[in-house]
């Protein structure tokens, strides 16, 4: 069987969507940007934005989701386990609750890296004049 390689070599990419938002993100002057947390002016905003609230949605769950299933089936949440012998609902609020707060700390901080690295954000320390080592939280410059 003959393998065939459709490929052209001449045709050339745009440059992909990492590129360009990199290009952008570097182009545009966040401190002249209008901030608006309903409707946010830059792609970077609006993608933090949505990992932000994703996560605020999740904590809501993880935090009054147990609350709640007591109140709305307090038979089954108020049985006792078979291996620690704790109510059902005791154990998710004191064992579920942190569990679910480290664990949405580790995503959060995995989405927010992703980001950082899809529009160009560079976190690394920068010299300044005086030879003190800065960070720039935002990864522009410290002026």
């Amino acid at each position: 069987m003959v393998e065939r390689n459709t490929q052209d070599s001449s045709v050339e990419t745009d440059g992909g969507a990492v590129r360009q938002a990199a290009r952008s993100h570097r182009e545009t002057n966040y401190l002249d940007r209008e901030v608006n947390l309903l409707r946010p002016s830059t792609p970077f905003m609006r993608e933090h934005l949505r990992v932000v609230w994703t996560g605020f949605v999740l904590w809501a769950l993880i935090v009054f989701g147990p609350v709640t299933l007591t109140y709305v089936a307090p038979g089954v949440m108020t049985t006792q386990m078979p291996v620690l012998g704790f109510p059902l609902h005791y154990f998710l609020v004191a064992i579920g609750a942190p569990t679910g707060a480290l664990l949405l700390s580790f995503w959060y901080a995995r989405k927010r890296d992703a980001l950082d690295a899809k529009y160009g954000i560079d976190h690394s320390v920068a010299e300044t004049d005086d030879g003190d080592a800065t960070v720039a939280a935002d990864g522009g410059t410290d002026e």
